[in-house]
């Protein structure tokens, strides 16, 4: 593959602002396309691809290279994946058997998975022996997973549509509504993206809204709503009938809900900012169905977001248990007395999944609850991101 100095530089100035100027890797990608309108579809999968990829092998690529500046890295990032470098002047010193030959070499696990040392050494401590596959699969790159909109299309119906357009899917067993793309590329330009067929949402990502078994009618709280998406969810699958309400605390996550509910034909969601213990004591017993998509490390959707890792800390984690436990506290009063409640997060550590809900239960609050089942879901078992679900039922008396 022929390297161009416009695309490489746009790589090189796309890792200085994540790295130098602690931006999200996403954002600035996004903002990196639109910076040239001209690039085409290989230019653009180019940059992307290179960036999160750097973004991904971080640690691997600064301890093989024989430089920290940005096109070195870039260059030994570019050797490794077997490839050759042109005779630009800002790869000079790089030598493809020098840094493979340091890479045979290697036999730290957290530099060769590209993650700190203290990650390595708490995954170890959690997961144990699943710990080595586990990071290892997360490190590799995501599919793109479809969530079709049963409102408007069906999987089958979707499948077909996409073929006649070239895009190639399959559904994978055990996600009723998942599609799988055969081959990586941008959907939301799609005339069925546009018209609400389907949203992009991860096949694990899409369990957490069937474990509510929500049914038409019901009064549903999804109460760390987001941008929606798992709401978006609910809704097709209560037939678009009865009422969401789709909360969050930051007002400006739930912007885009409004926006995507119409795409998508659906008119039962209601976006609501939480302000305070008053939102949620107003709603006290109120839903049928309650879920807790928590705030979490996201160690989970590493395939997707390979910044996570950089930009977590030790700190962080146990803040974010902080919050995970005060929200099990304070929003499980909204559901009702034999109503269920979904507490999930996209984290595969058990202290942010299984032993939180231990410790809810424990508690006086929890105590008027009893888990009904749970899922754990490691990526390098399901194929797709790394989950937790838990589904617990508040007793009747």
């Amino acid at each position: 593959m022929k390297l161009f100095t416009n695309t490489v530089y746009a790589v090189v100035h796309a890792i200085d602002e994540i790295f130098n100027q602690n931006r999200y890797a996403d954002k600035v990608i996004e903002k990196t396309l639109k910076s040239n309108p001209k690039w085409g579809a290989r230019d653009r999968g180019f940059i992307a691809e290179s960036v999160y990829d750097m973004v991904r092998w971080w640690r691997l690529i600064n301890f093989l290279s024989p430089s920290k500046d940005n096109y070195q890295l870039f260059g030994t990032y570019w050797l490794l994946q077997g490839r050759t470098l042109p005779d630009w002047k800002e790869f000079k010193g790089l030598d493809s058997d020098t840094i493979h030959r340091k890479y045979e070499r290697l036999n730290n696990r957290a530099v060769i998975q590209s993650i700190p040392d203290w990650l390595d050494e708490m995954g170890a401590e959690l997961l144990g022996d699943k710990w080595e596959e586990e990071i290892n699969t997360l490190n590799q790159q995501a599919e793109v997973v479809l969530r079709v909109n049963t409102l408007k299309i069906t999987r089958e119906q979707l499948m077909n549509r996409l073929a006649g357009e070239e895009i190639e899917s399959y559904a994978p067993k055990g996600y009723k509504d998942a599609l799988v793309l055969a081959k990586r590329q941008n959907v939301f330009k799609n005339a069925a993206f546009k018209e609400g067929l389907f949203e992009v949402q991860d096949a694990s990502s899409q369990l957490v809204s069937a474990a509510l078994d929500v049914e038409p009618g019901m009064r549903v709280i999804d109460a760390c709503a987001g941008a929606g998406g798992k709401s978006l969810h609910l809704a097709a699958l209560m037939q678009n009938k009865g009422r969401i309400l789709s909360m969050d605390t930051e007002g400006w996550k739930l912007q885009n809900t409004k926006i995507r509910a119409r795409r998508n034909g659906i008119s039962i969601i209601e976006p609501r900012v939480i302000e305070g213990n008053k939102t949620i004591k107003r709603l006290s017993e109120s839903a049928d169905r309650l879920l807790l998509d928590v705030p979490c490390s996201g160690l989970g959707v590493l395939k997707r977001n390979p910044d996570t890792k950089w930009k977590l800390t030790p700190e962080s984690i146990t803040k974010v248990q902080g919050i995970q436990e005060e929200i099990l506290q304070n929003y499980s009063s909204m559901v009702k007395k034999g109503g269920i409640m979904v507490y999930a997060t996209c984290s595969i550590l058990p202290s942010e999944n299984q032993h939180q809900v231990e410790k809810f239960l424990a508690s006086e609050k929890g105590k008027e609850f009893e888990l009904l089942e749970d899922q754990k879901v490691l990526a390098q078992e399901s194929g797709f991101d790394g989950f937790y679900i838990a589904k617990l039922k508040r007793k009747e008396a």
